[in-house]
């Protein structure tokens, strides 16, 4: 009795598995359909008013969108890594009142510049400590944290507007222009690309896509999560300190009421991106679309004349609608084969 041995080709769902995934299978789904949602909002204010395709808009909304850029490229590792920071808000308004007063007691504005990134990121990494090695829910830190902070900010200048003198080189920041675009413009791009490279292209980002997604297997694979979470969270105070730079060098004066609401608009552009809140899938293109739909929103109903009030309504209802998309994601990607597919 003669056995056969059959050396044909390789079944096909072996394949299959062995074929790298296609450029569309890689593809953040809720982020494409954010960036059409964009497109669409741009092209009806281009319509609806001859004033928003002017250069000086377009100008003046890069520097309105870059502390959400910024602030939203860190917290786009936290919220990546499973996490939450609710204090950047308060954050930005402490650098931006205390680098104000520091100035008007005479400092330096280079060490006025140090001492604000050290700020941020002292309270970025005092809100990573108690989250990662105390254990206490990034939530409930950062909340506290944005009253403490905010509290002290207020105690500090009693509530009152601190003025900037612009002679100063930390006032001339604030109007510094190339190509007709404001420093805080290019810094918010230096930022979102040097975001792309650490989450997608370093050892770091990958741990925090990681943890995000299973924490525990990567525990146990040997990396101190601890240390990535606190990095993450102090990156998202260096960011804020950043900000609050900026924000105080446009206005000419630093204000522990400022950036209120800030935390909410950075989070909403970063869902809105494709950022899951669940954590494990994060998307630095996703939050630069964000960022510029939420600008986008206000500043194009501020040029119709439209009720100011009526602006965190819309931006709202918007942030709702992504949510459940984010959290139906597995379907966004049939919908739209289906609809793109050849009959």
């Amino acid at each position: 009795m003669t056995t056969t041995t059959s050396t044909g080709s390789p079944a096909p769902t072996a394949v299959r598995l062995a074929r790298p995934p296609s450029l569309w299978a890689r593809t953040n789904k809720a982020t494409l359909v954010m960036a059409a949602v964009t497109l669409l909002v741009f092209v009806f204010f281009s319509v609806a008013d001859a004033d928003f395709l002017t250069f000086a808009n377009v100008s003046n909304l890069a520097t309105q969108v870059a502390p959400t850029l910024i602030v939203g490229v860190a917290m786009t590792f936290v919220i990546t890594a499973g996490q939450i920071d609710l204090s950047v808000g308060s954050i930005v308004a402490f650098v931006s009142a205390v680098c104000a007063q520091l100035l008007l007691a005479g400092w330096d504005s280079s060490v006025v510049l140090l001492a604000g990134l050290l700020m941020g990121l002292g309270w970025g990494l005092v809100n990573g400590w108690f989250t990662a090695y105390q254990g206490i829910p990034a939530f409930i830190v950062t909340l506290a944290s944005l009253s403490v902070v905010r509290g002290v900010a207020l105690l500090r200048t009693e509530g009152f507007s601190v003025p900037i003198a612009s002679t100063t080189f930390f006032a001339r920041l604030g109007e510094a222009r190339w190509l007709g675009f404001s420093l805080s413009a290019w810094i918010g791009l230096v930022v979102t690309a040097l975001g792309l490279v650490l989450l997608h292209h370093t050892r770091f980002g990958q741990y925090v896509i990681g943890i995000g997604a299973a924490e525990e297997s990567v525990r146990r694979a040997g990396v101190n999560v601890r240390l990535v979470k606190m990095a993450a969270l102090g990156f998202s105070g260096l960011a804020a300190g950043v900000a609050g730079i900026l924000i105080a060098a446009r206005l000419g004066s630093g204000s522990a009421n400022s950036a209120q609401g800030f935390e909410l608009t950075v989070i909403a552009a970063v869902v809105l991106g494709g950022t899951s809140l669940l954590g494990g899938r994060g998307t630095i293109v996703g939050t630069l679309i964000g960022a510029i739909l939420t600008g986008m929103i206000a500043n194009g109903l501020t040029l119709m004349s439209v009720s100011p009030y009526l602006t965190p309504i819309i931006t709202g209802a918007v942030l709702i609608l992504v949510i459940w998309i984010n959290l139906r994601g597995t379907g966004i990607g049939p919908l739209l084969r289906r609809i793109t597919s050849r009959p």
